[in-house]
């Protein structure tokens, strides 16, 4: 029963917020005026908005080829396509597999150890949330963000401190305590050793290609390489809604994409915690309507960001797994066994 409550009862409440979400979003939404600007919508910006998404997905695929290169060198496209086919897995199958799904295909076609591929996809993400913190910390202090009852600057400079905090500290705990995890004496390894021997794992061996994926760059070109694609990755992020915005004739100023990517951003990040569905549609369109754009044509900006994102994410995923011989419904079997051998 109380495994019942817990598995439905968190998608229901999330459920339920969301529909209290969209009625304070878009109760006065007028229809006409949404499918008059559907209607007249510019679908060449639409086409440029698909392929920044693309164009996004490669960056993060170089930088992640970055932290890769010293345990073996990957074609950047090949590491895209896993990211895709990992977030279209996500997207089909919503239980978090995206890492595990990207780093099994990368394991299978690279001859790797998944659990070395892993840890560098962990290592990707981390550094991303140290930037995304940047760009927070930034935008806070140049002070471009909508004047809105109660300190926005100051939530955004606190969120951005918790996050480089989090992601920083942990990054740095991965390095410090690598060759600490990598020995069999500490109480935690032979704890970790007698997890894994539950779950019929090697616990040394799991343990040895965890640490073998703790890995940065030794070449500084490469070290640097790594935040330049994180960077660059977000500031492509941030002119989706440039090109969404083209699409239906809204223009905003440059700092105000900024804070579009920014503020959607943590509270997709927030919605994953408290499982509120489409967090980014509730994210965007507070953010929108703090910038002063009408509710049917933020809608309209949202949906074209969204739309585009699942269909190329899905299509171009669930092709990249049919290439890597295994359909959806194996990769989420695959998924679910390999999380629990973690």
């Amino acid at each position: 029963m109380n495994g019942l409550l817990l598995r439905w009862g968190a998608p229901l409440i999330g459920a339920a917020v969301a529909l209290v979400l969209i009625f304070m979003l878009y109760g006065s939404l007028d229809f006409g005026k949404f499918l008059d600007g559907l209607r007249s919508a510019n679908l060449i910006w639409v086409v440029i908005l698909a392929v920044t998404i693309l164009l996004e997905q490669f960056f993060n695929g170089w930088k992640w080829r970055q932290v890769l290169h010293d345990v073996k060198p990957v074609d950047t496209f090949r590491l895209t396509g896993a990211l895709l086919a990992g977030y279209g897995a996500n997207v089909l199958v919503p239980l978090g597999i995206s890492p595990l799904v990207r780093a099994w295909i990368i394991a299978r076609l690279e001859q790797l150890k998944m659990a070395t591929v892993l840890t560098t996809t962990i290592i990707s993400r981390f550094i991303d949330g140290v930037v995304f913190a940047l760009f927070a910390g930034v935008l806070a202090l140049v002070g471009q963000v909508p004047q809105v009852e109660g300190n926005l600057e100051l939530g955004l400079s606190v969120a951005g401190a918790l996050n480089i905090v989090l992601f920083g500290g942990l990054l740095w705990a991965m390095f410090r305590f690598r060759t600490l995890f990598a020995s069999d004496g500490p109480v935690i390894c032979r704890l970790f050793d007698w997890v894994a021997a539950r779950m019929r794992a090697n616990g040394p061996g799991l343990r040895t290609a965890i640490c073998d994926g703790v890995i940065w760059p030794r070449n500084a070109m490469r070290r640097v390489a790594v935040f330049v694609g994180a960077i660059a990755a977000k500031l492509i992020a941030a002119t989706h809604f440039v090109w969404a915005g083209l699409a239906v004739g809204v223009v905003l100023a440059p700092w105000d994409y900024i804070f579009l990517m920014v503020f959607s951003g943590f509270i997709m990040v927030l919605g994953r915690f408290v499982r509120i569905p489409g967090s980014f549609i509730f994210g965007a369109g507070f953010a929108l309507q703090m910038l002063g754009v009408p509710p049917e044509t933020a809608l309209l900006m949202i949906l074209f960001n969204y739309i585009m994102t699942i269909l190329l994410v899905v299509g171009i995923g669930l092709i990249v797994l049919w290439q890597s011989g295994i359909d959806i419904r194996r990769a989420h079997l695959e998924a679910e066994t390999l999380n629990a051998g973690l």
